[in-house]
């Protein structure tokens, strides 16, 4: 209790102090707040870009490894004409993964995007959209947030009926008065009935496919409208994706699984190359990571810096307490004050103080999260906010403890005299 009593009265001397030179005390959080604000805002907009970019690459979804001609690794050493020749991955081969993946999968799917279409509907249409065929298990290896209607049924995906899931974007522009499911569009001549709704994704800060402009239809309606390209470059070739279990981290087991296949559905002899890749999203996850972490470290630096002026001018606005104080710490020593009450008294005035300045400097921050962004939304997350706090306290007991040092050593008698 006498500890919780002293802790307490330390607060109180300190507030005191503080209101006591409200001016001083304004200018001295000044560099504090600076720089709090510096190493916060830094470290939110590295965090909201982050997270926006992340959010771009939803698209490839998360635990999937990706069949494909190209693999997802780009550079001055890329040899391209290795890959050029080999074969793209065939409905053939989404089958035998079906059929001969064991318990390490989730779900296997087929799919093929060709862009640049034009969806009409009445007297309204919609141009450059992506029209996307698709394999019932689409769903389980990528997204498909549906806001209205439903998604594909067995019987539609084995029949190829022309029934179609569609963006936000396009169901806005091809039927604004609303009702989109079981509304009737066109693409290259042919009817479709809507039976779902995408949910509205929004601007995305990199320019990815987005659900907003997508159009899903089964994949063997696709294949009606589409030659499918054999080679990948005369016309839309198909990709597939395999979406492992969620209790498998590292998927090696899916991988190695992925590769036995097909290396024998393609016949390939054990000391020949693979003519095929396996992509994984880790890949771009591992990327941004390591690009952000570096962004992030700059920005620390560069506020780190301002919060050391502001440290300095803290430090010195306690060094000048003290010397004003003097005659009030002998006389507090004289009437049985302990030096370490004396310390706390200063330490806590310059954590208060730092506390002080930490805060607004936060809050500045989050004012700025208030603007309205549509390509770059800023939220300043709850970790920041403690971080923040964080190293105000700490600049408060670098700053202060000198100062509170000497205020505690003083001697009683002297301090009395002291003008």
């Amino acid at each position: 209790m006498l500890a919780l009593r002293l802790t307490f009265e330390s607060f109180r001397f300190a507030l005191d102090a503080l209101k006591a030179n409200l001016l001083r005390t304004i200018l001295s959080l000044l560099g504090v707040t600076v720089g709090i604000f510096s190493i916060i805002a830094v470290f939110t907009v590295v965090d909201s870009l982050e997270a926006s970019i992340r959010h771009s690459m939803d698209f490839v979804g998360d635990k999937v490894i990706y069949v494909a001609k190209w693999p997802w690794t780009f550079g001055p050493d890329y040899p391209w004409w290795k890959y050029f020749n080999r074969p793209v991955p065939t409905v053939r081969e989404f089958q035998a993964l079906q059929r001969q993946l064991g318990n390490n999968r989730k779900g296997v799917a087929i799919f093929v995007v060709k862009g640049g279409n034009t969806l009409t509907a009445g007297s309204n249409s919609v141009a450059d959209c992506a029209l996307q065929g698709v394999s019932y298990e689409y769903r389980i290896v990528s997204n498909v947030p549906i806001a209205d209607g439903r998604y594909f049924t067995t019987l539609e995906m084995d029949a190829a009926r022309p029934v179609a899931i569609i963006g936000a974007t396009i169901a806005e522009n091809l039927f604004p008065q609303g009702g989109a499911v079981g509304q009737e569009f066109k693409v290259k001549g042919q009817k479709f009935i809507v039976i779902g709704v995408m949910e509205k994704e929004g601007k995305k800060i990199l320019d990815t496919p987005s659900n907003d402009t997508n159009c899903l239809i089964p994949f063997g309606m696709f294949s009606k409208l589409y030659a499918l390209s054999a080679n990948g470059m005369s016309g839309p070739s198909p990709s597939l994706g395999v979406k492992g279990r969620d209790d498998d981290p590292g998927l090696l087991d899916l991988e190695y699984e992925m590769r036995g296949v097909m290396r024998n559905i393609r016949g390939l002899k054990p000391r020949e190359e693979d003519n095929f890749a396996l992509n994984r999203p880790e890949m771009f996850a591992s990327a941004i990571s390591t690009l952000f972490s570096r962004i992030g470290v700059i920005g620390a630096i560069i506020g780190g810096l301002a919060t050391l002026v502001g440290g300095f001018g803290i430090a010195n606005i306690m060094f000048v307490s003290v010397r004003e104080r003097t005659n009030i710490i002998g006389i507090q020593k004289s009437l049985g004050a302990k030096n370490f009450f004396i310390l706390f008294q200063f330490l806590f005035e310059a954590i208060c103080l730092c506390l002080i300045g930490g805060g607004a400097g936060l809050f500045l921050v989050w004012l700025i999260t208030l603007i309205p962004q549509d390509a770059l939304p800023l939220t300043m997350s709850a970790g920041r906010i403690v971080l923040g706090l964080l190293i105000s306290v700490a600049i408060g007991v670098v700053a202060g403890i000198v100062p509170a040092a000497v205020a505690a050593n003083l001697d009683p008698v002297i301090a009395i005299r002291a003008k």
